[in-house]
């Protein structure tokens, strides 16, 4: 299914929607609404409140007829749950355990303070302005999801079934994606960028990749990324040959002794050089030298940021 890569919802058949933001580079997240029988379930909320109730009033048409009676995040990522305060109030919030703890460690206010209010340098600065500072993280208030889950979860909307499939730790702790069988769709939150930079929070990058096989394994017709383009098994695959090469070029530059930062810079990258958000190279090296070698210390979320802002300006 040919969908345009244009902002707003999109009416994939059979009950189904997208609601897309190009360019899908930081922050720019995607979402979806699954609806039957007078009843709808909303996949993830966007990075701030005007978002939100930008997608919210575009939805209204179909919510009107088909209310939204619950909500499910697909990770703690705060483009992906930033507007939960704008859902029905006490309708149910799924999330796995792993997104929630996520969600707790980085609330919208450290957001705030990380992007607005730090002073990490002008190379920080400056990504800060380009990526960040268009989104209004000062305005949200916290709504956590109220029930979690592990592996696996199942729910109703109407007379279908949606089924929430835990696939993490991978881009975060607690990745999990939403398939609609009788519908042959599949909303992945961040296991997928499509035409943009996987980012590698968490890893390992094997469980990511067996992420995507599992995806490729429930057949879908249509698949919806976290961000950019709606797409097919191929998109998966892309996701797959990206991992598969930086986590083939950091080992070989681990094993020579080579340092992190050094390797995010002589990885090539050309092959992908249409896809956004390059500068991802150097937080997915360091997650991966982590992964080879458990004894380095974890990086906090500024400091990698501030290695991908350094990473621009050298590039």
């Amino acid at each position: 299914m040919k969908i345009a890569y244009e902002r707003g919802l999109h009416e994939l058949g059979d009950g189904l929607y997208a609601y897309l933001q190009p360019d899908g580079t930081w922050g720019w997240s995607n979402a979806g609404l699954v609806t039957a029988e007078g009843t709808s379930l909303l996949v993830d909320t966007l990075f701030d409140l005007n978002l939100t109730r930008d997608m919210l009033d575009a939805m209204q048409p179909v919510t009107d007829r088909n209310p939204i009676a619950q909500a499910f995040n697909t990770h703690g990522n705060g483009d992906h749950w930033f507007g939960n305060a704008l859902l029905p109030d006490g309708i149910p919030i799924v999330a796995t355990a792993g997104a929630i703890e996520d969600m707790r460690a980085a609330p919208a206010a450290l957001v705030n303070v990380l992007f607005n209010e730090l002073e990490l340098g002008p190379e920080f600065d400056a990504f800060a302005a380009r990526a960040m500072r268009k989104f209004d993280f000062a305005s949200v208030t916290e709504r956590l999801p109220t029930e979690s889950f592990e592996g696996r979860h199942e729910l109703r909307v109407g007379d279908r079934d949606v089924h929430l499939i835990q696939l993490g730790p991978a881009h975060t702790r607690g990745d999990a994606i939403a398939h609609v069988p009788d519908a042959s769709v599949v909303f992945t939150g961040d296991i997928l960028f499509i035409e943009g930079t996987p980012i590698m929070w968490a890893g390992p990058v094997a469980n990511w990749l067996a992420a995507c096989d599992r995806i490729i394994e429930l057949g879908a017709r249509v698949i919806i990324p976290g961000h950019g383009p709606v797409t097919d098994e191929s998109g998966v695959r892309d996701v797959q040959r990206y991992l598969r090469y930086v986590r083939d070029e950091a080992k070989a530059r681990f094993e020579a002794g080579m340092d992190e930062t050094a390797a995010a810079d002589d990885i090539d990258i050309s092959d992908f050089r249409d896809w956004g958000d390059p500068e991802r190279i150097a937080t997915n090296v360091a997650t991966i030298y982590r992964e080879l070698d458990p004894s380095l210390p974890l990086l906090t979320p500024p400091e990698l940021f501030v290695r991908m802002a350094q990473w621009c300006a050298r590039h």
